[in-house]
């Protein structure tokens, strides 16, 4: 029996730049509520939620105050038991975001542990200065150290990520329980599932001096045993008895790894997000990059639709620049390789994951450095970037080209004032293409990048050889060729990633093309073009 997961397409929402109800330049609840229709006609049938939860905001939600509160930001807890009731009585899944390797230093946990006020004196990983020095050489994700030092407690705390993101001990069997009663309250409020963020880097195994790398220690903390006891345990306790979708974000997971998180005799999540084919072009870490290679791109694809029975598959994040620009192509072709992207990641096996504004093309900013910028860990290597003398022109453009802000400009909804986000001023810039690039006007063009979406969504949601189909790679390069297969019948999928024609043979009985309508017999593919065949 197919999981409602493995039949429907989940369309990420980042709450601040989705769309403002009432005015103060900053997305809410209420605001996705209303948008619940478009997305119903677009064809998804779950949302995801990045977080909505309590914080002070220093990176953008992902540092939690209180994980059974609402943000006054997003609105209510009223707002959100709305949400969940009107998706769902729409036949829309909601999923949360699940932050549990760290929160915020705002947290009453950390304030009390601060405090060594029992039972959270050792909720957080505090070590004593070693001869005047600090525990461990590591550095973190967001560039810079990870050991902070309190002086009420005479210690310094872990964090792998900002200060304000102190990270929890698992070491402590209290914090898990208390991670439980996060979940079940959450479940008991009717929410479907959780993308569970860095999941794969809850347990330190040992805080011994790392290895030369970036980020220096990741190997003491990496998939260790200690996280699959954890996620077994919240599978075995929690997760199963609610019947909860989990999709976890792993840091760097490799192949031969992920099987242990999603398959075998006792799987710990649903599925994973891997991250080999968006870093595909990328020199040692995602700030330093090369030309965009297909071929790269395309074996990682194949390879990780090898390695797992089922993937969660996608192309844009909240933390990814946008795919067209990404690929380099969001000037003249960028409607047409979007349509192209859309049909890969729509004839992939597994779940397709869409981010909101992908569906209509939308494009990396062209931002000024540094007074554009709000996303902290881009602000962090920019700083570090700096002392390490790297050229300014060279930084800049490295931070315009990569930073996770350009995920998070407002969705254009309409040409009009704000791209039709907001009445207020938005919290992070529009993007001056919203009067060509918006959702009003693609609703009225059958052959917009939305109009194809949409005509792919359907077709995926109804035809079993794309959602249930064996996936075997044919061909890598200029043309991306494989095949899915299911029940005697065969799709043959052709992507042609150039703005060249590419030749491709004899193919005939088109399923669909991303140029519309073609003849029944095909020898060529247009520039970005990609069709589906019927073979047998």
């Amino acid at each position: 029996m197919q999981k409602w997961w493995e039949n429907r397409v989940i369309y990420q929402i980042y709450p601040m730049s989705f769309y403002d109800s009432d005015g103060d330049g900053y997305g809410d609840l209420k605001g996705i509520t209303e948008k619940l229709d478009y997305l119903r006609d677009l064809g998804v049938g779950a949302v995801w939620l990045s977080p909505v939860y309590a914080s002070p905001m220093e990176d953008n939600g992902y540092d939690i105050s209180d994980y059974c509160a609402v943000n006054p930001l997003f609105g209510t807890m009223t707002d959100m038991e709305r949400l969940i009731r009107e998706a769902h009585d729409r036949d829309l899944k909601v999923m949360m975001d699940l932050v549990i390797n760290h929160t915020s230093s705002a947290h009453s946990w950390f304030r009390n542990s601060v405090m060594g006020i029992e039972p959270y004196k050792d909720f957080y990983i505090w070590r004593t200065p070693k001869e005047g020095k600090k525990p461990n050489n590591w550095n973190g994700f967001f560039g810079g150290d990870v050991w902070e030092y309190v002086p009420r407690r005479g210690q310094y705390y872990l964090h792998l990520f900002s200060k304000g993101q102190p990270d929890l001990n698992y070491d402590n069997p209290e914090v898990l329980e208390a991670v439980k009663c996060v979940l079940r309250f959450w479940l008991e409020k009717g929410i479907d599932g959780f993308r569970c963020d860095v999941i794969n880097i809850l347990f330190k195994e040992s805080l011994d001096n790392g290895k030369p790398g970036l980020p220096c220690g990741i190997e003491h903390y990496r998939s260790t045993p200690g996280t699959h006891r954890i996620l077994q345990e919240l599978q075995d306790t929690v997760f199963s008895r609610y019947g909860a979708f989990t999709v976890g974000e792993t840091v760097l997971v490799s192949p031969e790894e992920a099987p242990d998180f999603v398959e075998g005799a006792r799987p710990e999540l649903n599925q994973i997000f891997y991250f080999d084919h968006v870093y595909s072009n990328q020199i040692g870490i995602k700030w330093f990059r090369k030309r965009f290679s297909p071929a790269a791109f395309q074996k990682q694809i194949a390879r990780w639709s090898k390695a797992l029975t089922w993937n969660a598959n996608f192309l844009e994040n909240h933390d990814l620049p946008r795919c067209v620009s990404w690929i380099g192509e969001d000037g003249k072709n960028r409607s047409k390789a979007a349509k192209m992207l859309c049909m890969m990641l729509l004839s992939l096996r597994g779940t397709p994951y869409i981010y909101q504004g992908q569906e209509i093309g939308m494009t990396n900013y062209p931002f000024r450095i540094p007074e554009d910028i709000r996303d902290v860990e881009a602000l962090n290597v920019l700083k570090l970037a700096e002392k390490i003398r790297i050229p300014k022109f060279y930084r800049e453009e490295m931070i315009r080209k990569v930073s996770r802000d350009n995920a998070r400009t407002p969705m254009q909804w309409n040409s009009g004032l704000n791209a039709g986000f907001s009445v207020g001023k938005p919290w992070i810039n529009v993007n001056a293409n919203h009067f060509r690039i918006n959702i009003e006007d693609e609703q009225n063009d059958p052959e917009s990048v939305l109009a194809f979406y949409k005509k792919m969504i359907r077709l995926r949601n109804g035809d079993p050889v794309l959602i249930q189909g064996d996936f075997d790679t044919l061909s890598i390069g200029d043309v991306f060729i494989y095949s899915r297969c299911y029940n005697g019948k065969e799709y043959r999928v052709l992507l042609n990633f150039t703005d060249r024609e590419q030749k491709i043979g004899s193919v005939s009985d088109i399923l669909i093309s991303t140029d519309g309508v073609k003849a029944d017999h095909v020898e060529s593919l247009l520039p970005f073009e990609g069709i589906i065949a019927r073979i047998k």
